[in-house]
């Protein structure tokens, strides 16, 4: 069964009063929760000023004893870099000879340990293939304040009276603060379908010292900072003198060239009765070039293409791009806005947004969790929709500030995009469903060079997708079915052809590699060793894990899933898929429970409990038991380490609950009082104070709530089957699960 886009019986949703009680409004600088604004490809986070004015005031926890980095960071897709290494480094000095069913495998293992995510006695080769390529932080846009010719930047204790407000149905940032016994009023968004933000400061103070300053730094290899400010001598910023008015309609334009090593971009400013200087080696000053109070101006960040700046994404907004009503085109022929166009095409776009694709209301529900978790959903929709819709998958914190130095987790990618199918937004998946055809080659590579079929795919990459040395990442399987899985989402959300025939390879290598990954036994295909499952805490016993309960059934389902592609498609079955689908190991049940893996210690209580998707994230399949399941489930309520899981830990205990039909669990585990099951008021699933953002678990509470609300094949046929039956659930567009 192929379901599209289903609408309750519920009447139609006021999607604007539904999306605005969710506005963010705070009136105090809370430095976890800065609010963003971007487009999938670009994104632009901001403290209570505005702009990024205060960057130490929101911090991202330091790790191996470096100085923290900021939530308030400036990134693209396409703004990456490395530091050039004393000497070439390959993948070949880390690979390890592992022992498997099949005799010795080459895995890319680390030489020297990671100690609570810290790296100890690594080699200098390891660090950097871990550490580059590295997202940019391309530049910080802040107040500063001019007095005697001094400039300083701003601290809290300048500015009072504060209040800020996204509007979510526009994407536009309103800031209020007093500065100096001066009010201002400071209006920031980010345009669709560019890498630009507007701004709009009306205030006397600019008048009496308040200036605009934007800094550049060097690149960084620093676990979570995007951002190294003590290399001035290793990149250059040089500021062009602003290109002649050819139009009166036209604005000049300002370009600071930045180059980092191989990597160059541009910065691009445009605005009215602006002055822009040159007022350090790697800052530039905007100001006012009269006396008006009001200080228009944008911000453009360009990928040159060079070294590990990659082109702009595909524009997905192409067909529809909202027309700015002034532009100023530079002098190498990129368009600019105005800050005015900037907003319009923003307060365009995002009503178009939230009135496309599925929605869900809870408000009317009597349970007073109910408003908290359509808060939740809300938010949701758009961090996921700024942070996790672009031409790459996303690192855990997005477009916010870098986590693994902005390199993305292929086994994450479902939990960051799966939902957009779910969501009927099927073209925000779609950009970064097609970067996998850009690494076939080198994912068929390392599945030879381990004597396997197809492709296997990298876990902790860079654009490029060449794997990082790790004693964990190179081991996980399950990352391998998520294409064939995130392709039929694809499909079902648009059973064309068109789908079929354009991510056909993509699902026909994932299926090979896993085909031939399975080694035959007496009872049957198992899986490993060596391998660690997504519960990581069967690392230190890599070489002697097998058959993990979740993996079996993923294994199963994806095959079978890779066979109906074929037969979509008019070709000849794979006898092996088949075989290999039918004969995989059930997997292993302790004390009437399904054990994480097969070989002792069977279950370790921390982490994630990932044996529960094996029917949750995964639909039913001949593997798996539902009274099994069901007593899983209860037991790993009953008795596990909760400050251990993980955001989206929470969202698969729901859909599991949800398809074995007790949806008052499936709520109780979207809202479970966990540490690591904390929403903050702008929406961010906070974990640590490394790991600030967590889109994963953003991403995993879309996919669990449009299941729970929407159904899945051959489920209940009641309303909103996974919610218990006295809530008032209205929803309207989803894509039914399988």
């Amino acid at each position: 069964m192929h379901s599209q886009s289903k609408t309750s019986e519920s009447p139609t949703i006021d999607r604007k009063a539904l999306v605005q009680r969710h506005n963010v409004r705070q009136h105090q600088l809370d430095p976890r929760s800065p609010v963003s604004v971007g487009n999938g490809e670009f994104a632009f986070t901001v403290d209570l000023t505005g702009l990024q004015s205060l960057p130490n005031d929101y911090p991202v926890g330091a790790r191996d004893e470096l100085p923290p980095g900021t939530l308030l960071g400036t990134q693209a897709q396409w703004g990456w870099h490395s530091v050039p290494p004393p000497e070439p480094y390959h993948l070949a000095g880390s690979t390890v000879l592992y022992d498997s069913p099949r005799g010795p495998v080459p895995y890319v293992d680390m030489v020297g340990n990671i100690v609570n995510d810290r790296e100890t006695d690594t080699s200098r080769a390891e660090t950097w293939l871990r550490a580059n390529s590295h997202r940019l932080d391309l530049g910080r846009i802040g107040f500063s304040w001019m007095e005697d010719g001094a400039e300083r930047p701003l601290i809290p204790a300048d500015i009072t009276g504060t209040e800020q407000t996204l509007d979510l149905w526009t994407g536009v940032v309103t800031s209020r603060f007093t500065l100096a016994g001066h009010h201002v009023t400071v209006t920031t968004a980010c345009h669709p379908d560019r890498d630009e933000v507007g701004f709009r400061v009306e205030s006397t103070a600019l008048g009496a010292g308040l200036v605009v300053s934007i800094g550049f730094p060097y690149g960084s290899e620093a676990w979570h900072d995007a951002a190294d400010w003590n290399s001035p001598e290793a990149h250059t910023t040089t500021l062009s003198e602003p290109s002649p008015v050819q139009d009166h309609h036209a604005s000049p334009v300002w370009t600071a060239h930045r180059e980092l090593d191989a990597s160059r971009y541009q910065v691009l400013i445009t605005g009215e009765d602006l002055a822009v200087e040159q007022a350090e080696q790697h800052r530039l000053r905007v100001s006012p070039s009269g006396s008006a109070g009001v200080l228009d101006f944008s911000v453009a960040f360009v990928s040159a293409g060079d070294g590990d700046c990659i082109p702009r994404g595909n524009n997905r907004h192409a067909g529809q791009a909202h027309q700015p009503t002034r532009s100023t085109k530079a002098g190498n022929g990129v368009e600019l806005s105005a800050a005015r166009s900037v907003m319009e095409a923003s307060a365009a776009y995002w009503p178009e947004f939230w009135s496309s694709g599925g929605a869900i209301e809870l408000d009317a529900t009597d349970d007073p969790r109910a408003k908290e978790l359509e808060r939740r959903i809300v938010l949701s929709q758009y961090l996921t929709a700024i942070n996790c819709s672009g031409s790459l998958p996303p690192q855990e914190t997005g477009l916010v500030c870098n986590s693994w130095r902005g390199r993305f987790h292929l086994e994450m990618h479902w939990w960051h995009a799966a939902h957009f199918a779910h969501w009927n937004r099927v073209e925000l998946l779609l950009p970064s469903m097609r970067w996998y055809s850009t690494v076939l080659e080198t994912s068929r590579q390392t599945a030879k060079a381990q004597g396997f079929d197809g492709v296997r795919w990298p876990k902790q990459v860079g654009p490029d997708g060449r794997e990082s040395p790790s004693p964990i990442g190179t081991f996980l399987i399950w990352q391998q079915p998520h294409p064939i899985h995130l392709a039929e989402l694809v499909y079902r959300a648009d059973p064309s052809r068109e789908v079929l025939e354009e991510f056909a390879e993509i699902v026909f290598e994932s299926a090979a590699f896993m085909a031939s990954f399975a080694h035959p036994t007496s009872r049957g295909f198992d899986l490993g060793p060596p391998l660690i499952p997504a519960q990581e805490s069967y690392g230190s016993i890599r070489a002697k894990v097998s058959n993990p309960t979740f993996e079996l059934a993923y294994w199963q389902w994806g095959l079978q899933t890779a066979a109906a592609w074929r037969e979509r498609l008019g070709l000849e079955p794979v006898q092996e898929w088949t075989d290999v689908a039918a004969g995989m190991v059930p997997p292993r049940v302790m004390n009437g429970v399904y054990a994480a893996i097969d070989v002792e210690p069977f279950t370790i209580r921390t982490d994630h409990p990932s044996m529960l998707c094996a029917l949750g994230v995964l639909p039913q399949t001949d593997l798996i038991d539902p009274a099994i399941m069901r007593a899983t489930l209860t037991d790993v309520l009953a008795d596990w380490d909760w400050d251990s899981t993980w955001g989206w830990d929470y969202p698969v205990m729901a859909m599991t609950a949800a398809r074995l039909e007790d949806p008052q669990a499936a709520v109780d585990a979207l809202l479970l009082g966990a540490g690591k099951n904390t929403v903050l008021p702008n929406g961010h699933n906070r974990q640590t104070d490394s790991l600030p953002l967590y889109l994963p678990g953003n991403g995993g509470l879309l996919a669990a709530v449009a299941l729970m609300a929407a159904g899945w094949d051959n489920g209940p046929e009641r309303h909103a089957p996974g919610f218990p039956s006295d809530w008032t659930v209205a929803w309207e567009g989803l894509v039914q699960a399988p």
